[in-house]
């Protein structure tokens, strides 16, 4: 355990994160505090084997954004959950606990995913991680964070005093599970809007967080999972970005069902949208594979 990084261990149980690790040891940028609404995490599930297991080659991993609209963090069925079921695919998960509303509103949000992915690459060898293959998964509002970090990323800053902020923020692949894609309405989500951009942003920060149209030739694979039914978060987020990346040329798989509310998760007690996580699987598979 690296005490320069803060960890905090947890007893380990099944279901249970191994370790708790913050993003900024010393406070993250634009911190208005310390309570831990303000001290960004990782919650650390390490793939089947431990990450003490040298006889096992590095996993791939996934860092997972619960959804709540920017205003709360749906850390069950889009956290734990998710998880867990990646653990059984044989991957290593890092559910991110980023900062919300009403404390945060942008960029905050958009700083800890960049910071969660650069420190899993960053420590892919202590956590037994391929760094070829580490991939973001967001629900809802954290799907539209999810497809940020695909669309709003860099290499590292090369001459950054933090060796983590040297390290690349590209996600390898990217999951949106009835992503928030646009700012604009009338398909976007008014309160994840309102909580990550204020009442009256500019059309500019509309523009630049409407991820549909930020969308380029570098931006990863990615697997998208919508429903008709869905009036919350209404399904042309994701048929938006489907079709953006189409044109810019990049690897895309789209599934829409007819039925299901908003925020079903994995729906697993649904016996036709409970085969969604099946062709994720796979399609994770494909992504894995190694190059």
């Amino acid at each position: 355990m690296n005490a320069a990084l803060l960890t905090l261990a947890l007893c380990f149980t099944p279901g249970a994160a191994s370790e708790e690790v913050l993003l900024w040891p010393k406070g993250a940028p634009g911190a208005l505090g310390t309570a831990k609404e303000d001290v960004p995490r990782l919650l650390v599930y390490p793939a089947p084997g431990g990450k003490s297991a040298t006889d096992k080659k590095p996993a791939p991993a996934v860092v997972i954004c619960p959804g709540g609209g920017y205003g709360h963090l749906a850390m069950s069925h889009e956290g734990t959950e998710i998880a867990e079921w990646l653990n059984k695919q044989g991957f290593t998960a890092f559910i991110l606990q980023y900062r919300i509303a009403p404390r945060y509103h942008h960029p905050a949000p958009m700083q800890d995913v960049q910071r969660a992915l650069r420190l899993v690459r960053a420590r892919a060898t202590p956590w037994n991680v391929d760094p070829r293959h580490i991939g973001i998964w967001g629900f809802s509002a954290g799907g539209h964070l999810a497809s940020t970090a695909a669309t709003h990323f860099d290499e590292g800053k090369k001459d950054a005093d933090d060796p983590i902020e040297r390290v690349s923020c590209r996600p390898d692949f990217a999951i949106l599970s009835y992503p928030v894609i646009t700012m604009k309405r009338p398909f976007t989500h008014g309160g994840s809007r309102d909580n990550l951009l204020g009442k009256q942003p500019s059309e500019e920060l509309v523009k630049s967080l409407s991820n549909d149209e930020q969308v380029t030739a570098k931006t990863p694979p990615t697997f998208l999972f919508h429903t008709t039914e869905d009036t919350a978060v209404p399904p042309e987020n994701s048929i938006r970005f489907y079709l953006a990346l189409r044109k810019a040329g990049v690897p895309a798989e789209l599934h829409i069902y007819e039925k299901g509310r908003h925020g079903v998760g994995l729906a697993s007690k649904d016996p036709v949208l409970s085969s969604w996580p099946a062709r994720l699987a796979d399609w994770l598979k494909r992504q894995t594979a190694t190059k």
